[in-house]
């Protein structure tokens, strides 16, 4: 048993250091949220593209965090 605590412990550091990268990345989306402007002057299909681009961006995002978590939950 004492020999697996030394692998437990690298395991459990492995997943803080991810968990301390997506929380940075994080923090770099919300300070690039913050310099976003609205247009209000924006025609139909820019706002067309918008919606297209933040949709695919969402789907990115859960793609990344659905891979992971199912790394996180392998590596255990």
């Amino acid at each position: 048993m004492d020999d697996d605590l030394p692998e437990s412990v690298k395991k459990c550091l492995d997943i803080l250091e991810e968990n301390v990268e997506i929380l940075a990345n994080i923090e770099l989306a919300l300070e690039d949220e913050k310099e976003d402007v609205l247009n209000p002057d924006m025609q139909l299909h820019e706002l067309y593209d918008m919606t297209e681009d933040v949709a695919e961006s969402a789907k990115l995002k859960r793609a990344e965090s659905n891979f992971a978590r199912r790394q996180a939950e392998d590596s255990l």
